[in-house]
C-alpha cells in the first residue's frame, strides 16, 4: 500500500500528557509517606508531590517511583541499579529492554521536575501528520514506522537499527514501543509520541513524501 505523507507540525515534550492520573499522585504521596493525598486538590497534587519527592535523596526517590510503576517489570536489583544511573544518563533513551521506554522517560521527568534538574532532561517529540491513500483511518503503528521509512534520513536511529521490518514484510512488534501514542484525528490526520532521541524535526528529508506499507508476512 503506497501512501502520501504530509508531517503537519513536531514539537517537543517534556511529558506525556495525562501519563500520570490523580490516583498515581495520591498513591505515590502515600509511598513517600503522605497518607493524606486524597484530601488534596487534583490541581494542587503535582505540587504537593515534588514537594514530597524532594525531601528524600535523589536516588532514593527514584527508587521508590520505580518501585511504584515497574515493579511487575523489575527485580528489586533492577531497581536499584537504575535509581543510581538515572542520575547521569537517559535511561529511557539506552535501556534495553525498549518497552519500558515511555515509562522510564516519564519517571525521569518527574524527577527532573521534582529536583530541579538533579535528573537528566530529556524529551519527547509530538509529530502531527496527514495520511493520503489509506481507504480508513486505520493505521498500526508498525504500518506508521513502515510508511516513514522513505522520508527519514539514513542517520536515524530506526532506520539503522530496524532497517529489515521497516523495508519489507517483516513483523515488526517493536513498533509498539518505539510509538509511545498513536491518536487519530479527523480528515485522515494523526498524532504520534516518541522519543525525540527517535525521531525529532532533523530525522525528516521532507515534510512531505511516499511512503509504502509491505503487507506483513504471516
Amino acid at each position: 500500500m503506497k501512501l502520501n505523507i504530509k508531517i503537519k507540525s513536531i514539537y517537543t515534550l517534556d511529558e506525556i500528557p495525562n501519563y500520570w492520573t490523580n490516583q498515581d499522585y495520591v498513591a505515590l504521596l502515600a509511598a513517600f509517606g503522605f497518607a493524606d493525598g486524597n484530601t488534596i486538590k487534583p490541581e494542587n497534587l503535582t505540587e504537593m508531590l515534588c514537594m514530597a519527592i524532594a525531601d528524600y535523596e535523589p536516588n532514593e526517590a527514584a527508587q521508590i517511583v520505580l518501585t511504584y510503576k515497574l515493579s511487575n517489570d523489575l527485580n528489586e536489583g533492577q531497581i536499584d541499579q537504575l535509581s543510581n544511573e538515572m542520575l547521569l544518563d537517559k535511561v529511557c533513551e539506552e535501556y534495553p529492554e525498549i518497552h519500558l521506554h515511555k515509562h522510564l522517560f516519564s519517571i525521569n521527568q518527574l524527577l527532573y521536575k521534582a529536583f530541579n534538574g538533579k535528573f537528566p532532561n530529556a524529551k519527547a517529540s509530538s509529530i502531527q501528520f496527514s495520511v493520503l491513500g489509506n481507504d480508513s483511518n486505520e493505521l498500526s503503528k508498525s504500518d506508521i514506522l513502515k510508511a516513514f521509512n522513505s522520508g527519514l534520513n539514513e542517520s536515524n536511529i530506526i532506520k539503522r537499527l530496524f532497517g529489515e521490518p521497516m523495508t519489507t514484510g517483516a513483523k515488526f512488534p517493536e513498533a509498539e514501543s518505539l510509538i509511545w501514542e498513536l491518536n487519530t484525528k479527523e480528515d485522515s490526520t494523526f498524532q504520534l509520541i516518541t522519543s525525540e532521541y527517535l525521531i525529532d524535526r532533523e530525522s525528516f528529508i521532507n515534510m512531505e513524501f511516499d511512503g509504502e506499507i509491505l503487507n506483513e508476512e504471516e
